[in-house]
């Protein structure tokens, strides 16, 4: 079942309605019980439909997660759509400047405020969730991906696991690595990252960034998936073939510690 509603994003856009997609599981009718984690996903017009996604094509989210029987609650979220780069202010942490956008303010910051404080609150009120941070999750593309890594960075204590995809820290590196750097990730923080061989173009330095973000990442303890996609391409239909990667790794269970020498006691 995939819920359609309207919800205004006041600090950034005000009384204007904005569309979340909620994708629940078939079994959360079956089983009042039931209980699930929650996915928080940025550019939801472009994850469950053809018909909303910007260029005509989605990422099949719903489609894959019937197929598959994953028991998850995704939730998408529209972007600010109004011209000329709403979106690359709402869904930028920092403020930056790049050609041919020119000088980007970033309000990400407010925009997960939001979402923290307002969005989340109200899924958990309607929906079957697990609403602690272990089953908290969020994922994005492009800028989307930049802002997981900076929610599960600057939200640590709310979001335990992340996918950004294709992710802008390019544009943005010399403030979400320090950031990073600067974390303390709860133990069990997992982090997927990945970026298509065809995105990254000569001498933009996108490779260099990502390197470098990923060695942060390590570095601070995250438990990091990170791929560079054969062929992959800055697009819906490039970041869809990549979904049976990155749910698994939001899913993975670090195994537990193993027991020491103070943990058993010699037999005698």
């Amino acid at each position: 079942m995939i819920d359609n509603w309207t919800i205004p994003v006041r600090p950034l856009t005000g009384r204007a309605p904005r569309d979340v997609w909620v994708y629940v599981p078939d079994r959360a009718a079956e089983d009042p019980e039931a209980r699930f984690p929650v996915l928080y996903m940025f550019d939801g017009h472009n994850l469950f439909f053809d018909e909303t996604a910007t260029y005509g094509k989605s990422w099949g989210m719903g489609d894959y997660l019937d197929v598959t029987g994953t028991e998850l609650i995704v939730v998408g979220i529209d972007c600010d759509h109004r011209p000329p780069h709403a979106r690359l202010s709402e869904y930028s942490p920092f403020t930056f400047y790049a050609p041919p956008y020119g000088l980007i303010r970033g309000k990400g910051h407010k925009f997960m405020r939001w979402l923290v404080e307002t969005l989340k609150p109200e899924i958990d009120r309607r929906y079957p969730t697990i609403p602690d941070r272990e089953a908290t999750w969020i994922a994005g593309s492009s800028m989307g991906g930049l802002m997981s890594l900076y929610a599960v960075s600057a939200f640590n204590g709310v979001f335990s696991r992340a996918a950004a995809l294709s992710p802008s820290v390019y544009l943005t590196d010399g403030r979400i690595i320090p950031l990073i750097k600067r974390t303390d990730f709860a133990p069990g923080t997992v982090v997927y990252m990945d970026y298509g061989e065809k995105e990254l173009g000569p001498g933009t330095g996108k490779l260099n960034s990502l390197k470098r973000t990923a060695a942060a990442l390590l570095d601070r303890g995250a438990l990091l998936t990170f791929r560079m996609v054969p062929g992959g391409e800055h697009c819906e239909a490039s970041w869809e073939r990549q979904i049976p990667f990155f749910l698994p790794a939001l899913f993975y269970e670090p195994p537990e510690d193993p027991p020491t020498d103070d943990d058993s006691s010699d037999e005698e």
